[in-house]
């Protein structure tokens, strides 16, 4: 056998949907059992096997135990309208004998643009559960705006900045990536998605694996000899929180495991040919003349470029979004820089220790926090109202269905971009002006 055909054995092991839901059934995740026509019948048939122990605890395939991924007993259906919640868990049927039964998950979010809810699933294992649905959020919208805001007001706003350069990039080669590579995600049944907000985006590379990758390689590279801290803390930081987020994606249903490693490596990869330039990046942000022109007209460029590769999917938003955020957060670095605000300490200090946490510098922090973050969500939402009704009538596309209109580029561009990019503008410059204006930079 050729060392191609080897490859190419290899490609398929790893994309193999079966060791998906292998893993998934280790960790505890089943599919729930065929259900009938009769709701009445499922109940019966199912508060016998999740009451007695004996049929709980039986090994994979023996009569009447759990069946192993792939069988026909672990067939995934589609969830049935009105069963269960689409978001946030609920309890499965009790069981008058044995222990508790498992409980039943629904999916973590429904897909806002597409309607998609996904599926029930039994789940045994409630603290992988729990584990998991932490680190999968580590690659989702929630942490990025609480993440990079908290760096930059409370931490090091020099860090925070370059953090945001890196996974900016990251995060759009990865998006574009996939709308040229195509591939779709694990198939389902045997796995079963216990995530489907990113369903309707292709799968190779995993994004979330890029970005659990990227962020605390960067954090270790642009805080280690800037902050005073032994290195063995950064070296136990980078694989636990990695592996958290690649693992998490494949418990979800969402990833292969050929498209994590592909994510990581493919970090490492731009990790390794771009961190050399962020320092220059940064600089060129906040000191040439005309940044904020050609940072806008760059992203901007790349958003309609992104948009070409393929047809509409909810990866079009997230890439003007990320796009938009990264060009807001250089703008305002941009203004903070020319009016003063904010100041970067010479480098004849470094490292830098950390000062002695106290009562007033905590409170400060959690002031700067709430402060900042209402704000921030008061600019999204206004922005959210004004230009996705403002780019139907330029473009005379219908609004009376929003998520209909957001499926037209002229709409979700304009959205996705406008929006965060004011969002990422007040992170850097409203907010720390603000601050500055009460007294608690």
């Amino acid at each position: 056998m050729s060392l191609r055909q080897r490859l190419a054995q290899l490609v398929g092991r790893l994309q193999d949907p079966q060791k998906v839901a292998r893993f998934q059934w280790l960790c505890g995740v089943e599919a729930p059992p065929r259900r009938s026509a009769d709701p009445r019948e499922d109940e019966k048939a199912e508060a016998p096997l999740a009451g007695d122990p004996r049929l709980r605890g039986r090994p994979p395939g023996a009569p009447g135990g759990s069946q192993p991924p792939g069988s026909d007993r672990n067939q995934c259906p589609a969830k049935p309208d009105g069963v269960g919640s689409p978001n946030g868990v609920r309890n499965g049927l009790a069981a008058e004998l044995g222990p508790a039964s498992p409980r039943r998950a629904g999916a973590l979010r429904r897909n806002s643009l597409t309607g998609e809810e996904g599926q029930l699933a039994r789940v045994s294992n409630w603290p992988l559960y729990c584990l998991f649905c932490f680190g999968t959020e580590l690659g989702n919208e929630l942490f990025y705006i609480l993440f990079f805001p908290f760096w930059i007001w409370n931490l090091d706003p020099l860090v925070g900045r370059r953090l945001v350069v890196i996974w900016v990039l990251v995060m759009y080669l990865g998006q574009c990536t996939k709308d040229i590579i195509r591939w779709p995600r694990p198939a389902s049944p045997p796995v079963v998605k216990l995530e489907v907000f990113y369903n309707s985006e292709y799968s190779m590379p995993s994004t979330h694996a890029m970005s659990g990758t990227a962020i605390p390689i960067s954090m270790v590279l642009l805080t280690y000899g800037r902050w005073q801290y032994p290195l063995i803390y950064g070296l136990i930081l980078i694989p636990c929180w990695c592996s958290l987020v690649c693992l998490s994606r494949i418990y979800m249903g969402m990833h292969s495991i050929l498209d994590i490693i592909a994510g990581f490596l493919y970090t490492i990869l731009i990790l390794a040919v771009f961190y050399p330039f962020v320092d220059l990046i940064d600089n060129f942000n906040q000191t040439h003349k005309y940044a904020p022109l050609i940072i806008i007209g760059l992203h901007l460029a790349l958003g309609i470029f992104s948009f070409t590769l393929d047809t509409w999917s909810t990866s079009r938003g997230d890439t003007a979004e990320i796009l938009g955020s990264g060009a807001g957060i250089a703008c305002g670095s941009h203004v903070t820089y020319n009016m003063g605000l904010v100041l970067d300490p010479s480098l004849d200090i470094l490292p830098l220790a950390g000062p002695p946490i106290t009562m007033t510098l905590f409170g400060k922090a959690i002031l700067r926090i709430l402060i900042g973050m209402v704000f921030v969500l008061i600019v999204r939402d206004v922005m959210k109202k004004i230009t996705i009704p403002l780019a139907c009538k330029i473009f005379n596309i219908p609004c009376d269905d929003i998520r209909k209109a957001r499926q037209h580029m002229e709409v979700e561009l304009p959205y996705r971009y406008i929006t965060y990019g004011m969002v990422g503008f007040s992170i850097t410059f409203f907010v720390p002006y603000i601050f500055f204006f009460i007294g608690i930079s």
